[in-house]
């Protein structure tokens, strides 16, 4: 009797520990699902970046007395640039470079010179497509998001996630400015 006894004991702690095993694994598996996708994310910002300099490039050629809105890219583009910056942090930094990209693409329907540059048009078209790859990639990370947040705070998976140092992340959430993505018009 006493060997039965032992014997279920070990089964069950045997089956606890790969249940505990199991869970912590998942969240390991969604945490690391949510970095990768943020990771796409700055991949796709940076391209961005990369594209800003010639759009401006371009334009000043065409619209040289508008320094404002050449300088006000700048600034937006650099602050946008920052390493280390937070999910909220980041997506303010890009609400504002949107901000300052709509009013530099502007130019090409008021300078119409500017508008027929090919290769204003060919960064335009660029740019079009960066910002749809980055559209996606923010859904794919709040998607990665809620569903580590959903296995994480989930019961009896949050008693894991606690002790396995597992935080709850946060969303993009994008301000107003990049809820309204640039619009590149040919």
């Amino acid at each position: 009797m006493g060997v039965i006894v032992v014997a279920v004991a070990a089964v069950l702690l045997v089956a606890l520990l790969a249940w505990l095993v199991g869970v912590y694994n998942r969240l390991v598996r969604l945490r690391n699902q949510t970095e990768a996708s943020w990771a796409q994310i700055d991949v796709q910002l940076r391209r961005r970046l990369d594209l800003i300099p010639n759009l401006v490039e371009t334009a000043e050629g065409y619209a040289g007395h508008e320094r404002a809105t050449f300088e006000s890219v700048a600034a937006a583009r650099s602050a946008a640039a920052v390493e280390g910056l937070g999910t909220a942090d980041r997506a303010a930094a890009e609400g504002a470079l949107a901000t300052s990209l709509a009013k530099l693409l502007a130019l090409g329907e008021a300078y119409p010179q500017l508008k027929a540059d090919g290769r204003f048009a060919v960064v335009q078209s660029e740019l079009a497509t960066a910002e749809n790859k980055i559209a996606y990639a923010r859904q794919f990370f709040n998607s990665a998001v809620q569903s580590y947040n959903t296995a994480q705070q989930s019961f009896p998976a949050n008693l894991v996630a606690g002790l396995g140092g597992h935080a709850p992340r946060e969303y993009y959430e994008a301000g107003a400015a990049a809820q309204d993505p640039v619009r590149v018009s040919f």
